[in-house]
């Protein structure tokens, strides 16, 4: 089962500058394990314990995970993953 992973800029040192990686799993936490084993480190800069890190969003298919099952949203061959940093500030 092959998932595309866009990895946002920030990231792209763990998958040597790819804007783009595969990988495979039932749920996203088997994703995200299953891209530490090719992309050390990005893991732990995604999932703190059981739950997405609070400043990343991830997206399956442009829905945000938050709004599935977080980590334990079910994936299907030829699904979408998109991880984004969340973005603060502005202007006063």
């Amino acid at each position: 089962m092959a998932i595309e992973v866009r990895i946002p800029t920030i990231l792209r040192t763990y998958t040597d500058g790819e804007k783009a990686v595969t990988g495979e799993g039932a749920t996203l936490a088997e994703l995200f394990a299953d891209l530490e084993t090719r992309h050390t480190g990005i893991r732990e800069r995604i999932v703190e314990g059981d739950k997405l890190r609070r400043f990343v969003n991830v997206y399956l298919n442009d829905e945000d995970v938050r709004f599935l099952d977080g980590i334990s949203t079910k994936l299907t061959d030829g699904d979408n993953v998109t991880i984004l940093p969340a973005v603060a500030g502005g202007s006063k």
